[in-house]
């Protein structure tokens, strides 16, 4: 599964979590099933919204006529819950490899999880966290708005237009595009959203600095 470009050049690279450097669809199916039964709404429509997104606006959109001050609450009740919760959690495919060839280059975290969270599913992941990293405090919305983007590529003191996007969900793909950058989709909910560069894992990824201080991205 990998569509063209088979090489891309960029001068950092954003990487979000959740499908994309870690899996941790398990968990995630499993609490957001048990919200959805104490709701009465069906898990499966609940699924097909709340992958990339900060739980308290996924909430928003399935629970409509509900104030948002319980959502915000409801919210930090679900990110206890999942960070209790590291059962089935693993690495994608490749990770750990492609996170070891960025050491030393720009690069930078940008997950709807909060810091709790995305320390306790790299750690179960076996993954070492940038050093950069924007979380659900950083910042005042969810993705899709591209502001998470846009933070991080400004903390790596990067033009957006410079910057690649790694994403697994519709909602991260959409904000990596709405902040003006190229998007490369990971694994097969990513196919569905009309990322820029497709890749089943990150086994199909290789990152090359080059000599004028920009990195070339390999595919396939």
């Amino acid at each position: 599964m990998t569509t063209a470009p088979t090489v891309l050049t960029a001068r950092a690279l954003l990487l979000d979590m959740d499908g994309t450097l870690v899996n941790s669809d398990a968990v995630v199916e499993r609490c957001w099933r048990r919200w959805a039964d104490r709701h009465g709404l069906d898990g499966d429509e609940v699924m097909k919204v709340v992958h990339g997104r900060q739980g308290y606006a996924s909430m928003a959109m399935l629970l409509p006529d509900r104030p948002m001050e319980q959502n915000h609450t409801d919210n930090a009740r679900m990110l206890a819950e999942e960070t209790a919760d590291m059962d089935g959690v693993v690495a994608i495919a490749g990770a750990h490899d492609f996170l070891a060839s960025l050491t030393g280059l720009p690069h930078a975290l940008v997950t709807s999880a909060d810091v709790a969270l995305s320390t306790a599913r790299m750690a179960a992941a076996g993954l070492e966290l940038p050093d950069v990293r924007v979380t659900a405090e950083s910042v005042g919305a969810s993705k899709p708005d591209p502001e998470g983007f846009l933070k991080g590529a400004a903390e790596l003191g990067v033009a957006p237009e410079d910057c690649v996007v790694f994403e697994d969900s519709g909602a991260g793909i959409e904000a990596g595009k709405a902040a003006g950058m190229t998007v490369v989709g990971i694994g097969p909910r990513a196919g569905l959203h009309g990322p820029d560069v497709l890749v089943a894992d990150l086994t199909q990824v290789r990152v090359v600095p080059a000599e004028d201080g920009t990195l070339r991205l390999h595919f396939g």
